[in-house]
């Protein structure tokens, strides 16, 4: 007998350990399911490897190092900061090892089958495993497909992994180089951008043609962070009508400009699920495709964030409903942070996007600099903008520029999720001094009742 001939059955496999699949799986188990994880790479996906956490680190660690020469103010004086950038990626390795340990061991502790290997289906009922082993088959009741997704290139600028690299791939440098061009709007392009300009390294942001810097966010959100960009010395050049000639003479190239999913490879036409443009699979409120027996999670889902939050929460929705539970995939506020400098957060609509929806609004504005904690951290710039229906109160979205946003912004979600009003904001009592306290002030704000600016009304961002 050929090994591999006899399939080994499970109730689920899940395609892809990135937040979505291993959470997923893990839940599953927790649920009573068989469950077998399969992905030719460490548990975490992406996120936990490559993008989000590496990246997060290395960006607090180069924040560290500008603030280090910029606490004069203060009355601390650093005569010479230096950097050993091999020295920064082992810490940031020591930090994604804890947390990929973690990762495995909770598939063990919860009875997860982890298999190392590329899978794809043969049938509506079998996948097939290839990796360093050799290959395995899987039967199946039900499938979970959570294979991520990937950087989209540009044409006549391929992904080499030395001078032209995708966002991940900054965040691997073991060395600094002497320029960089980010070509991109979005969060990703923005944060290498940021990145190299707080260590020193000249950067030239490229924003393309028909592009606006941040865009879904407030206007003035992207203006802001553009202007802090110029501050730490970075070069922002908007419209450029051909960013593959503008990197041309560029030592360094990052390229940020979408998204293509992984489902090339799948044989997803053995299931019957067709995706869509670039490879995206269309999902209901159950994450169940085009065939009710196999799912989809995270960045592979048509029309969804490509969000870390959004892959774990799809993933234990998908698990409750094929464990026979009533759930469904139906959030009223996901949350979107980049950690740019200063960071920026919104949930929600904004004042434009409410307005478009046919809302009438009402809304307001407080300045970090009025706020006593963003001072004694020496943090002014920035704002809060609250967005909420006129007559109503109801809260409709939230905007943070400023220090430790991606903190404040989850009291915002929480509010829009509960249906909150602004006189739920206003009413509760914040720290002080504290961050907190610029939602509330600006909830008065736009309820014409803040003590703490001139005049307390609601502006626009």
């Amino acid at each position: 007998m050929v090994v591999g001939d006899l399939a080994t059955a499970v109730d689920v496999v899940v395609l892809g350990a990135g937040p979505g699949g291993y959470v997923a799986a893990i839940r599953l188990a927790q649920l009573g399911k068989a469950v077998a994880l399969i992905d030719p790479g460490p548990p975490g996906g992406v996120c936990l490897n490559r993008g989000c956490i590496p990246s997060k680190a290395l960006l607090a660690a180069a924040e560290h190092v500008w603030q280090a020469k910029h606490l004069s103010p203060m009355g601390i004086h650093a005569e010479k900061v230096t950097v050993d950038l091999s020295r920064m990626q082992a810490w940031k390795e020591e930090i994604v090892a804890r947390l990929t340990g973690g990762v495995r061991q909770l598939l063990e502790r919860n009875g997860v089958e982890w298999v190392v290997g590329k899978g794809w289906f043969l049938n509506e009922n079998e996948v097939r495993v290839e990796g360093e082993y050799g290959a395995k088959r899987y039967r199946f009741e039900q499938a979970v497909i959570a294979v991520g997704g990937r950087p989209a290139s540009l044409p006549g600028l391929p992904f080499d992994g030395e001078r032209v690299l995708t966002p991940a791939g900054v965040f691997a440098l073991n060395e600094l180089p002497a320029g960089v061009s980010v070509i991109g709007a979005d969060g990703m392009a923005v944060e290498a951008a940021t990145f190299f300009a707080r260590l020193g390294v000249p950067v030239r942001l490229l924003v393309p043609a028909g592009e606006s810097l941040l865009a879904g966010f407030e206007p003035s959100v992207g203006r802001q962070v553009a202007a802090q960009l110029r501050r730490l010395g970075a070069t922002v050049e908007t419209g450029v009508a051909d960013p593959v000639a503008a990197t041309a003479e560029a030592a360094k190239v990052v390229v940020s400009v979408g998204q293509i999913a992984n489902t090339d490879g799948l044989h997803l036409e053995e299931v019957g699920v067709s995706p869509g443009a670039n490879g995206f699979l269309a999902v209901n409120d159950r994450l169940q495709t085009g065939n009710p027996a196999i799912y989809a999670v995270g960045d592979v889902t048509e029309g969804h964030p490509s969000l870390a939050s959004v892959a774990m929460k799809q993933g234990k929705v998908a698990a409750e409903v094929i464990a026979g539970r009533a759930a469904q995939y139906a959030p009223q506020a996901v949350p979107r942070v980049v950690w740019t400098d200063p960071e920026v957060a919104s949930v929600g609509l904004t004042a434009a996007e409410a307005e478009a929806e046919g809302y009438a609004i009402v809304r307001g504005r407080f300045p970090l600099r009025a706020s006593g904690r963003a001072l004694t951290l020496g943090r002014e710039q920035g704002f809060v903008l609250t967005v909420a229906e006129a007559g109503t109160e109801v809260l409709l979205g939230v905007t943070v520029v400023g220090a430790r946003a991606a903190e404040l912004i989850g009291k915002a979600a929480l509010a829009l999720e509960m249906g909150a009003t602004l006189t739920d904001v206003a009413e509760t009592l914040e720290p002080h001094p504290g961050l907190g306290e610029a939602l509330l002030e600006s909830a008065e704000a736009a309820l014409g009742a803040a003590v703490h600016i001139v005049g307390g009304g609601g502006a626009g961002a």
